[in-house]
């Protein structure tokens, strides 16, 4: 494995020299479903890598001209089954999501509906380059002004139901053709076992992982309730809040979180908000901080961990005055090969990580 890195790419078609940086950095890759040929090329390059297409549940966009689109379902097929699968206002118009111009919400409590998602996504992945599918919009609030209660739904739990049978649906049936579902699974957190239930088909994608916004990162409660998403089932991919700057510090501060509590086993990535059309990328992202030596060890909501080949430490308070002073492993050193401290104390909300000097 070349690092943890995560490539999430939606935006505009995909040069070379990206693909190529790609193979050499990254584990996993979500990219639109119509780079066939990027895909392609980078299981030639790296057959290791987890390459994901992308496709949403819970709408479809009228501005995609085909023939391969970002939903399961496109708007001119959705119009040609007389738009019952279309969800609308109670006064019979269609939703279209407040700031995301022509996406419209679909109905997804019609089996209707959800049995052609299917249908049409395992079809269009059976000898498909892609591993799999990242299923967006798996939600659990209302996060485009949808302004229940709405046709069908008079709550967010009757769509969250529907959501839950086409998971269980589209997972059952990519795993029949030897493809993975991986859901952006939204707020897990808040029902024991929704994680583990939409990951059970490959993995599950945390899009807001310790926080919502670059400085709007979660309490520690709430991002220790988070803490079991880092250790599967499948690939899970994490992704922290950045303002788009590489050397922001929530890059380390989720990366440390991510060895700390998955072990290195799933994929990680950090961006800003709706910046997926480049190559996030820092020197710890590739590093293999090998197995653990050791169980997670906190207190106060700071936490370590040692392993073969490194070592991270995390503090998830907020209170800036909440520090506590850490004693680090020896032989250890930064990025740039400078020594590790023998001690260090931790801001709050930030993380550290050290790799073992090699001839250790």
């Amino acid at each position: 494995m070349s690092g943890v890195g995560a490539w999430i790419r939606y935006g505009d078609p995909i040069p070379a020299d990206q693909v190529a940086f790609a193979a050499k950095h990254y584990r996993a890759a979500i990219l639109q479903p119509w780079e066939t040929d990027a895909a392609a090329e980078l299981k030639r390059l790296r057959p290791d890598m987890t390459v994901l297409c992308y496709k949403c549940f819970s709408s479809t966009r009228d501005y995609e001209p085909g023939p391969v689109y970002s939903s399961g379902v496109a708007y001119r097929e959705a119009e040609e089954e007389g738009g019952a699968w279309f969800a609308t206002r109670l006064d019979g118009t269609r939703i279209e999501w407040n700031g995301y111009g022509g996406h419209w919400q679909m109905n997804v409590r019609d089996a209707g509906y959800r049995a052609r998602w299917v249908q049409n996504v395992t079809a269009e992945l059976l000898e498909s380059p892609f591993d799999g599918v990242m299923a967006d919009n798996d939600v659990f609030d209302d996060y485009y002004q949808l302004n229940l209660p709405i046709r069908p739904a008079s709550s967010m739990a009757d769509l969250r139901d529907g959501l839950d049978h086409l998971v269980h649906a589209a997972g059952q049936s990519l795993n029949s053709i030897g493809k993975i579902l991986v859901p952006n699974i939204a707020e897990s957190r808040r029902v024991p076992g929704r994680w583990a239930s939409h990951a059970a088909y490959g993995g599950g994608f945390e899009e807001v992982w310790l926080g919502y916004g670059p400085r709007d990162l979660f309490d520690p409660a709430t991002a220790e309730a988070q803490l079991p998403q880092a250790d599967g089932p499948g690939l899970s991919i994490l992704r922290v809040p950045t303002n788009g700057d590489d050397n922001h510090p929530n890059f380390t501060y989720g990366l440390a979180a991510f060895w700390i509590f998955g072990r290195g086993q799933g994929s990680f990535t950090a961006t800003a908000h709706d910046d997926y059309s480049r190559t996030q990328h820092i020197p710890e992202l590739d590093w293999s901080l090998g197995a653990p030596r050791e169980k997670p060890k906190g207190r106060q909501h700071v936490w370590s961990r040692e392993f073969n080949g490194g070592w991270a430490a995390v503090n998830f308070n907020k209170d800036g005055r909440r520090k506590r002073r850490i004693s680090v492993p020896p032989g250890l050193a930064d990025a740039a090969g400078n020594p590790a401290p023998t001690s260090l104390v931790l801001p709050a909300q930030r993380g550290v990580i050290y790799q073992r000097g090699q001839s250790h």
